[in-house]
């Protein structure tokens, strides 16, 4: 999934793992990785990419399965010999930031990064079906085919004059689609360009190989999805090269935003289709592939959700995939930060179906203390910080030489928390108020660095209660400093601060009396804001944040 015009327009992730389809992969507003379990219907693993203020991601794919070792392993029994049981392990994550997070399941840790190839954001990943490869799209137009047992990029090409929004590896490993305004297939042997597609007037977001028959017998197919468009459109590759138009179109609600595919194999076999859309509900289609269909073809059955209330409320189907039948489906719904996972039977015959849910009760955050794993790696000197929600938003931390290296050497008897602590103190003593100058300027070049520190030791001042981090933070007078810092501030951390200043007030009366009305009302919309958040489907955009923002600076410019 990408956004509609590279990474401006940010659509949250979320993706169920091959297969056993045993994981759901997901990112939130808050810019953590959480990992479901389907099975037991809690949260699995939980990965903070950078001390919470990581690059917003944008996109992530799972790896082919593969046999990993689960920690120490213990003498199989006779009974068990020769089953090596495969299983999702490598999950990809394309960031704003144009790096490629590898994270590993089974180790529950990182386990590499892919770095120094893209300058802007990257829209989507596709892993190869076998080799050790991944493909990454930017909206630096360049396609990277990334080496995983190196960590390194083994070629790098430009794929359009504009962003690179989508992508998809034919199931043999020889072609490879690309999609902006056009769609290319690639010759993956040679990087050259096997055929052009054109049809959509806005970004691609969506590309699925529907067969798995080779492109020289007339019967490879492949489907496509825009955003704002309400169609899928199915392209025949046609040895002829006549293939100019596409053949087949599927109509939809909304934009699709998740779409979980069953290939045919043969003109005998139908591909099975289930199309989750922008609007909240689910598409279920059934279609032989054999040459042209003018007319387009509707849903053979459509699915919406709904709570139990007098007055029902849709509840918004966030991902589905596709079961060994077409009755049954597995469906994750409500919302990213806690979404509930549910197989059902669907009965296909009747062309809409409504199911309705009691989705308070289904909620239970029962968080596997065995194997539930938070990662938040040390941010180094080489390290740049992102806020989740602001997309591309860059920002170097200082770190002198002298840390990084005495963090280097206690890696081994020191646990995350103390190289936190040391990254604080250095930060602290790299600001310099007197830095900030109020010529416009000027701004230009040093506003924006004090702004970023203030923003990071803030978000953790907050999160640790430090009392010293806070006070440092809360001491400048600067107004355009105050806003910029509120401006960059993540969602989460908004309310927190309000409470901050509220309790900081208490103690002078004088004060207290002049901004707590102010406080009051301001803590009040923030509150029915932050709701709306949690309880919202993944239509949150980043204008939302730069209007909570703005909300916070404006009409509570309040920080002492």
């Amino acid at each position: 999934m990408a956004a509609d015009t590279g990474s401006s327009s940010l659509q949250l992730p979320c993706v169920f793992s091959p297969k056993s389809r045993q994981y759901l992969a997901l990112c939130a507003q808050d810019g953590r990785l959480r990992i479901w379990n389907t099975d037991s219907k809690t949260l699995h693993q939980e990965y903070v990419p950078s001390a919470h203020l990581s690059a917003t991601c944008i996109c992530i794919a799972w790896g082919p399965c593969r046999t990993v070792k689960d920690g120490p392993q213990r003498k199989k029994r006779k009974s068990e010999a020769g089953q090596a049981a495969e299983k999702a392990d490598l999950l990809a994550m394309g960031t704003a930031a144009g790096s490629v997070l590898i994270y590993s399941t089974a180790k529950g840790a990182l386990h590499c990064t892919l770095d120094g190839g893209h300058s802007g954001g990257v829209n989507c990943v596709q892993w190869h079906p076998e080799d050790s490869l991944l493909y990454s799209a930017s909206d630096d137009t360049n396609i990277i085919e990334w080496d995983l047992q190196t960590g390194k990029a083994r070629s790098k090409w430009k794929a359009d004059r504009a962003a690179v929004t989508s992508l998809c590896v034919s199931p043999d490993g020889k072609l490879l689609l690309s999609a902006g305004l056009i769609i290319k297939m690639w010759d993956l042997d040679t990087k050259e360009v096997y055929r052009k597609f054109t049809g959509h007037s806005t970004a691609v977001t969506t590309l699925r190989f529907a067969t798995t028959r080779p492109p020289d017998s007339n019967g490879l197919y492949f489907l496509s999805g825009a955003a704002h468009d309400r169609l899928l459109s199915v392209w025949q590759v046609r040895e002829d090269g006549k293939d100019k138009n596409s053949v087949v179109s599927f109509t939809l609600t909304d934009e699709p935003l998740h779409v979980d595919l069953v290939a045919s194999n043969s003109k005998e076999e139908a591909v099975r289709l289930a199309v989750v859309c922008k609007d909240g509900q689910l598409h279920l289609f059934e279609h032989f592939l054999n040459g042209p269909c003018k007319k387009p073809l509707s849903p053979s059955c459509t699915v919406q959700m709904s709570d139990t209330k007098d007055s029902p409320v849709p509840i918004p189907l966030l991902a589905a995939a596709l079961g060994a039948g077409m009755q049954t489906v597995l469906l994750s719904y409500g919302n990213h930060l806690q979404p509930v996972m549910e197989k059902v039977e669907i009965n296909t015959a009747e062309r809409h179906v409504c199911l309705t849910r009691d989705v308070q009760t289904s909620l239970s955050l029962s968080i596997e203390t065995a194997v539930s794993k938070v990662k938040t790696p040390v941010v180094n000197a080489k390290g740049r910080v992102l806020v989740p929600g602001l997309p591309g938003h860059q920002a170097p931390v200082k770190g002198s030489l002298q840390g990084s290296e005495k963090r280097k050497k206690d890696t081994d008897t020191k646990e995350v928390g103390s190289h936190e602590d040391m990254s604080i103190a250095e930060r602290l003593r790299e600001i310099d108020l007197s830095t900030v100058s109020t010529d416009k300027g000027a701004l230009k070049g040093t506003a924006s660095l004090q702004t970023d520190n203030f923003a990071v030791l803030l978000v953790q001042g907050l999160e640790s209660s430090d009392t010293n981090i806070l006070n440092k933070v809360f001491q400048t007078r600067k107004e355009i400093v105050i806003k910029k810092t509120v401006a960059r501030l993540p969602i989460p951390a908004v309310l927190p601060l309000v409470e901050e200043i509220t309790k900081r007030l208490q103690g002078h009366p004088f004060t207290r009396v002049k901004m707590f009305h102010k406080l009051t009302k301001l803590h009040g919309k923030l509150y029915l804001l932050m709701t709306q958040v949690a309880t919202s489907d993944s239509s949150n955009t980043v204008t939302d944040v730069d209007h909570t923002a703005k909300l916070v600076y404006e009409e509570g410019e309040c920080v002492p």
